[in-house]
C-alpha cells in the first residue's frame, strides 16, 4: 500500500524503513552484510521509503555509506523503486569536517551537506531532504531559498523538516516558494502522543505528510515485553530499563486483550493505529533482520476498524 507524501506527488509505502541502525555498533546491521540483507529484504517486501540521516551510524555518516553500497548492489531497477530520504543539520551533533560550513540552516552548510550525502549514498538525487532540527540562527526564508535551488538543480526532489514546533511549522509554511516543505517527522506512538496537541494540527493546516518515528516506543509496543521481563538482548532491557520500570502494565495487559480480539500481532495493531491517524503518511520502522522487515511490511497491508481505533485511543489517552 502507498500514500502520497504531502503535496509532493511522491508515492511512499505506508511502512517505511528507519535506517538509524545501519552502522550502529552491537547490532546485526553494523556492517555491510547486515545492511545489505535488510535493505534487499525491504525492497523485496515492497517497502519503498528509506529514511536515514547524515549523523546516523558510528561514526556518523556510516549509515549513508553502507546504504550507498547496498543500493548499488541492488541495481538501478531497485533504486528506482526506492524513495530515498535523508536529513542534515542536527543541532546537537557535529560531523567531523563540517566545522567551516557555517550555520546549519544556511546556504553554505546545506549545499555542502547535500553534496556529501549524495556521494555517500552514491546517487544523483535525494528524493526527500529533511532539516533534522530547527536552526534558530538562520531565518527560515534563507533555508527555503537554498532548498529551492537544490530542487531546481535536480539534486533533491522535495524537502521536509523534523522536530519542528507548531509555530515553526506554521512559519515555514508561510514562506513564499515554488516548492515548500512537504513533510514533517516527529516522535509519535501510543505512549508518546504530545504531537496531537499542536504539531499535528499545524501539519494538517500546512498540508504536510507526517512521518512518525519511534512508533514502537523502542520496542515496548511489540508484545515481547512483560512486567519484570524482556529479551536479554533487546534495546529496552539493555539500554533503557527505566522505561520498563515506569510502564503501566495494567494498561498494557488491556491492550493485549484488544490486540488478541483483532487476530493480529501487537506490532501490526500498533502500526495500524498510527496509520489511522489524520495526516500520517508512512510509519518509520527500524529493523536489523530480514524477518523483522517481513513483519513490518505485513502491518502495512491491513487496517483497523474505527471502533477499535477509538478504543485504543481512549486506553492510551
Amino acid at each position: 500500500m502507498t500514500r502520497t507524501l504531502g503535496s509532493s506527488g511522491i508515492e511512499v509505502s505506508t511502512i517505511g524503513l528507519g535506517c538509524n541502525n545501519f552502522g550502529r555498533k552491537g547490532t546485526r546491521t553494523e556492517d555491510q552484510a547486515g545492511t545489505d540483507a535488510v535493505i534487499h529484504a525491504a525492497i523485496d517486501h515492497g517497502i519503498t521509503l528509506f529514511d536515514t540521516a547524515d549523523i546516523y551510524g558510528n561514526p556518523a555518516t556510516t549509515s549513508e555509506t553502507l546504504m550507498g553500497v547496498a543500493l548499488q548492489k541492488a541495481g538501478s531497477a531497485a533504486r528506482d523503486k526506492v524513495v530515498l530520504a535523508t536529513k542534515w543539520g542536527h543541532s546537537g551533533l557535529a560531523i567531523e569536517g563540517t566545522e567551516t560550513w557555517g550555520a546549519k540552516g544556511a546556504r553554505q552548510y546545506i549545499r555542502s551537506a547535500v553534496e556529501a550525502s549524495l556521494r555517500r549514498l552514491q546517487v544523483e538525487h535525494i528524493d526527500l531532504y529533511q532539516m533534522h532540527t530547527p536552526d534558530p540562527s538562520t531565518p527560515i526564508e534563507q533555508t527555503v531559498a537554498a532548498l529551492d535551488e537544490l530542487v531546481a538543480e535536480g539534486k533533491i526532489r522535495a524537502y521536509g523538516h523534523s522536530n519542528f514546533s507548531a509555530e515553526q511549522i506554521a512559519a515555514a509554511a508561510a514562506v513564499e516558494s515554488p516548492n515548500g516543505f512537504v513533510s514533517a517527522q516527529d516522535e509519535y506512538s501510543l505512549v508518546s502522543r504530545g504531537v496531537e496537541r499542536e504539531v499535528l494540527p499545524a501539519v494538517r493546516e500546512a498540508a504536510l505528510g507526517f512521518l512518525p518515528y519511534f512508533p514502537l516506543a523502542n520496542g515496548l509496543l511489540t508484545g515481547k515485553y512483560s512486567q519484570g521481563s524482556g529479551p536479554d538482548d533487546a534495546r529496552l532491557t539493555r539500554l533503557k530499563p527505566q522505561v520498563l520500570e515506569e510502564t503501566d502494565w495494567s494498561r498494557m495487559a488491556e491492550y493485549e486483550r484488544i490486540v488478541a480480539r483483532t487476530g493480529s500481532t501487537m506490532l501490526e495493531v500498533t502500526f495500524q493505529w498510527l496509520l489511522a491517524q489524520p495526516a500520517v503518511t508512512s510509519v518509520i520502522a527500524g529493523a536489523t533482520r530480514p524477518e523483522q522487515i517481513a513483519q513490518n511490511a505485513a502491518a502495512g497491508r491491513g487496517e483497523l476498524d474505527a471502533g477499535t481505533v477509538e478504543e485504543i485511543s481512549e486506553l492510551f489517552a
